[in-house]
């Protein structure tokens, strides 16, 4: 076996400045650098990292607890993220699921002390406000697309679903609609209050009142076994003698079922009535004809960011914003038109 010795010898340097060189230090000479890492390559060199935890007293391992995001096709986004940025950086991830069950999470929080991990990045499939079961576990970590219950118990990274509904509410006042229907998201879920608030506020900023607008409640109940009224109220709006000119959708896949609506009841999309949805979940939102305007979460960048400020966390840096928010931008398609 190729030890550090070898190496030394090799590019006629201490072991001392090998050490350097492979734990990224500093104080050690460009070409002194080239020399060691040629050596290393030439002899095929591979780094006891188990001894360098050790030695460190750190693992560079970032751990990710999820509830059912690696299961989920949309949230994954938010990993892969993640990963990219633990690639780029030479960090190790380690990822565990807890299925929604808060003794599995107790568990993994044991677990991933147990290993020394250097950070937390705890991670739900859906944006709501939740309180980590971490016990008497004390990791740094931040929580993405998700928010503490508990003032400033973690420091969290989230969509910005206030600033995406607004710009898709303005993008519809902007081409001339007036009148306008809402059908709305699961009452329970914190984007489905922002977005709605965003849609009201903003509307009113263009002198819009409430009888412009036709908001209905499109589901309700435990996430994941909603009652679903999408398709029923999206008939009424548009049966209406003066329906909406546009209706903007909770989501991506509650837009399916509105243009299902306006398509039985003979109406075009968009010359008869436009159409926006919110996510850019792009099996839906791109496979529906015409293509879907909507706001895009920003799940990869949740991730990528997210893993950036805790590498800032477990380093000391002061934590100043402890809520951030990443944009959802506008992303523009077919489905809208101007009247």
């Amino acid at each position: 076996m190729v030890s550090i010795i070898s190496v030394a010898k090799a590019a006629g340097v201490s072991n001392k400045t090998v050490s350097r060189v492979i734990n990224g230090e500093p104080h050690v000479t460009e070409d002194t650098r080239e020399r060691v890492e040629k050596a290393i390559r030439d002899l095929g060199y591979v780094p006891n990292m188990a001894a360098r935890q050790i030695r460190s007293s750190r693992s560079n391992t970032f751990g990710i607890i999820t509830d059912y995001v690696s299961t989920t096709p949309y949230s994954v986004d938010i990993v892969r993220g993640i990963q990219d940025w633990a690639n780029t950086n030479g960090k190790t991830i380690l990822m565990a699921n807890t299925g929604g069950s808060p003794e599995r999470e107790a568990e993994i929080w044991r677990m991933f002390q147990s290993h020394r991990i250097d950070g937390v990045l705890y991670v739900t499939m859906y944006h709501r406000i939740v309180d980590p079961e971490a016990g008497d576990v004390s990791i740094p970590t931040v929580m993405i697309n998700c928010r503490p219950g508990t003032s400033e118990l973690f420091p969290s990274i989230e969509p910005d679903d206030f600033q995406g509904a607004r710009d898709l509410t303005r993008y519809l006042l902007e081409r001339g609609h007036r009148k306008i229907g809402y059908i709305r998201l699961n009452p329970v879920l914190v984007g489905a209050e922002l977005r709605l608030d965003a849609f009201r506020r903003t509307a009113k900023e263009f002198s819009l009142t409430e009888d412009d607008l036709s908001i209905r409640l499109g589901m309700e109940g435990p996430v994941g076994a909603e009652e679903n009224y999408v398709f029923a109220v999206a008939t009424e709006l548009l049966r209406q003698k003066e329906r909406p000119t546009a209706i903007m959708s909770g989501n991506d896949e509650m837009a399916i079922q509105i243009y299902i609506a306006a398509l039985s009841l003979g109406l075009r999309i968009p010359q008869d009535v436009s159409i926006v949805g919110f996510d850019d979940f792009r099996t839906v939102s791109m496979s529906l004809k015409p293509e879907l305007t909507t706001a895009a979460l920003p799940y990869y960048d949740l991730g990528f960011q997210g893993a950036a400020w805790l590498s800032g966390v477990v380093a000391g840096d002061e934590i100043a914003p402890f809520s951030r928010v990443a944009p959802c931008r506008l992303v523009e398609r077919a489905s809208v038109c101007s009247v």
